[in-house]
């Protein structure tokens, strides 16, 4: 009997110990895409509740203005930074949630540079403009099998544009607006 009690109280204690341990994965690879690009990301863990991402992306551009006759498409790299704070993984351990790949809720301080690189363009006479965004997001990361998972997320923040010699800018920096919805595969 002293056995069964001791077996039933080593299990109790364990059950407590792995819910006191909800906590992001140690180190994260994977690929997302949306509908204007690709990225390659990694998130590594700086706390319990806190990952650090970064990505390096291909993303496309659709624009039109008053300065440029008709419409141009371009396709530039991308990379960003941005510290995540998963908020809700305890809660949804608790409720027998998955919390596996960084399963969440999240806060992050999205900081992106976006390259004047083309790699892809229709016309050779547009000339992009380096910038630099960082953008406070809410988002939502989950997982759909042992592989995929989906991700949205919301944030307005600044963008801060790099003048060239040969470019009039009216407004050097802007409010810049982060909306994204991705799929994408963990390794």
């Amino acid at each position: 009997m002293k056995k069964i009690i001791l077996a039933s109280c080593l299990c109790l204690f364990t059950l407590f110990a792995k819910a006191q341990d909800a906590s992001v994965e140690k180190s994260l690879y994977g690929i997302q895409t949306g509908p204007i690009g690709i990225w390659g990301y990694n998130e590594t863990k700086l706390t319990n509740s806190i990952a650090l991402r970064s990505e390096i992306g291909i993303v496309a551009g659709l624009s039109t203005g008053s300065n440029y006759s008709g419409t141009y498409f371009v396709i530039a790299p991308n990379i960003s930074l941005a510290p995540r704070w998963y908020y809700n993984l305890k809660k949804r351990e608790s409720k027998s949630k998955r919390i596996d790949g960084n399963s969440g809720n999240f806060i992050s301080l999205k900081t992106s540079y976006q390259t004047d690189l083309e790699l892809v363009s229709n016309d050779d006479n547009v000339d992009l403009i380096s910038d630099i965004t960082i953008v406070p997001t809410w988002g939502i990361r989950r997982n759909i099998g042992s592989h995929f998972n989906y991700e949205a997320g919301f944030g307005i923040g600044y963008i801060h544009y790099f003048k060239k010699d040969n470019v009039r800018l009216i407004n050097e920096s802007d409010v810049a607006v982060n909306v994204h919805a991705r799929i994408g595969y963990k390794f």
